[in-house]
């Protein structure tokens, strides 16, 4: 089951379990707090040893902890590390949240709890959460947080969810079957088909059937419109089937997909608030971001001199498009030879590229060559959230081969994005197609608070070097 927060659908079991977590680690500052303090909370302002009241810092350390493990994809459906990797997450977001929390902590006096409660506390936090987490694996597979579905269709368009095999795709709903439309072609295990001898609504009432999900081949012939009023009145939800794909996979479908979905369908916002919340943050993250960069930069460009001599250029300018399908020049840290397209021709970068220089194999790896585009962001061109921009000979060419391929330029392209956060690196039509089904996700569901939750999953992207190549 998912629950909608601020138009965004999140998996109830994760939300669950963040704010248990959450809950945990308020409760760790506390049970820090007793054991530095050896067993006493109350202290007089002019002692020392003062920690006030514990419960804003408290809170401020547990909203710290939540959105580092959210940082490094560990609230993430789609996290597939192993055991070892989920360890380095888990070890990494406690270190960082300790490292920021001490931060805050001294410099702001009125904040003040001590570097050793701050350390007690992590550690608090780290064995709740290896509890916590332990447990939730043992149940997270039980339906009790599932959203129980019926798909009425069982033809070529049921198939496409009978087909969902990822577990991220899957872990908010259950499927309890699927009822055949009048005259459809059967493509879905005819073990899964259900009996519809009597009416929907009844059959929904007893399998406790929570949405109805109408994946017919043809709704020309045969649509059930008094069957599934009927459901919808009784309160059984009701939807289409790729609004519950994009719902529950985080993409929009392009092989299902209709212009009638994306016109009468909801998002798309455009209106002046949203893009003066989105310039804002453009101009604010990309000011934070050079004031902590500029010494990396500097590293880079003299690494990159030192490599291959002190007439090689430093920067990477190239042609790409933009906002409405406008090009403009983007700058890189260059990674790759000076003749590294000598015949002219553009070509798509690929694993173990001979091209790429050894500084440029590490700036690659680590992300610096991508610093340069923060002053593309301050000059408007980007944003710093939106589908990575490509350059214009791939558009001409992935707009003939792929539909829709040119609605991803109604938003200004940006250094981070959705689609680079559920798929790795793309250099290849066929990564083009399957980027561009999350980036159409972004553009039709592009939030405030979606951009910061991309920003601040993107540290995993930048800190384990996730679909670099």
């Amino acid at each position: 089951m998912r629950i909608r927060v601020f138009g965004h659908y999140l998996y109830a079991s994760i939300a669950v379990l963040a704010f248990i977590e959450a809950l945990v680690f308020f409760g760790a500052v506390y049970g820090a707090a007793l054991l530095r303090f050896h067993g006493s909370l109350s202290f007089k302002v002019e002692d020392p040893g003062d920690i006030g009241a514990l419960w804003p810092r408290a809170a401020l350390f547990s909203a710290i902890m939540v959105t580092c493990l959210l940082a490094f994809g560990l609230y993430s459906a789609r996290q597939r590390a192993r055991l070892f990797g989920i360890a380095i997450r888990i070890i990494l977001s406690v270190l960082m949240a300790f490292a920021v929390a001490s931060a805050l902590f001294y410099l702001i006096p009125n904040l003040w709890i001590g570097r050793g409660v701050v350390g007690l506390a992590a550690l608090g936090a780290f064995l709740g959460m290896v509890v916590s987490r332990s447990i939730f694996f043992r149940v997270v597979d039980e339906d009790v947080l599932k959203r129980r579905v019926l798909i009425y269709g069982a033809g070529r368009s049921a198939a496409t969810i009978a087909e969902l095999r990822r577990r991220s795709d899957r872990r908010g709903f259950h499927v309890v079957g699927f009822v055949p439309a009048p005259g459809e072609v059967l493509a879905v295990d005819s073990g899964r088909l259900l009996e519809s001898s009597g009416s929907l609504v009844e059959l929904c009432e007893r399998l406790d059937v929570a949405e109805v999900i109408v994946a017919m081949d043809d709704r020309r012939r045969g649509f059930p419109i008094s069957e599934l009023l009927n459901c919808r009145l009784a309160g059984v939800d009701v939807t289409e089937q790729l609004t519950f794909l994009e719902r529950e996979t985080g993409r929009v479908r392009l092989d299902i997909l209709n212009p009638a979905w994306l016109i009468f369908g909801e998002g798309f916002r455009r209106d002046p608030v949203r893009r003066l919340t989105s310039r804002g943050l453009d101009l604010a993250a990309a000011l934070c971001v050079l004031a902590l960069a500029w010494p990396f930069m500097l590293l880079t460009a003299l690494a990159i001199k030192l490599e291959e001599g002190w007439r090689a250029p430093v920067l990477y300018r190239q042609r790409r498009v933009g906002l409405l399908g406008e090009s403009f020049e983007l700058l890189k840290f260059r990674s790759m030879r000076v003749d590294a397209e000598k015949d002219g021709q553009a070509q798509w970068a690929r694993k173990g590229d001979p091209r790429v220089t050894r500084v440029g194999a590490f700036i690659r790896r680590v992300r610096l060559d991508e610093l340069p585009q923060l002053l593309n962001v301050l000059r408007g061109q980007m944003s710093f959230v939106g589908p990575r921009p490509e350059r214009p000979e791939f558009v001409a060419e992935l707009a003939e081969r792929i539909p829709y391929y040119v609605e991803r330029h109604s938003v200004k392209p940006g250094l981070t994005g959705w689609a680079q956060l559920c798929y790795p690196y793309g250099s290849s039509e066929q990564d083009a197609l399957e980027k561009l089904q999350y980036d159409l996700y972004y553009v039709k569901n592009n939030t405030l608070l979606f951009d910061l939750a991309i920003l601040v999953q993107t540290a995993e992207v930048v800190f384990l070097g996730k679909g670099a190549r």
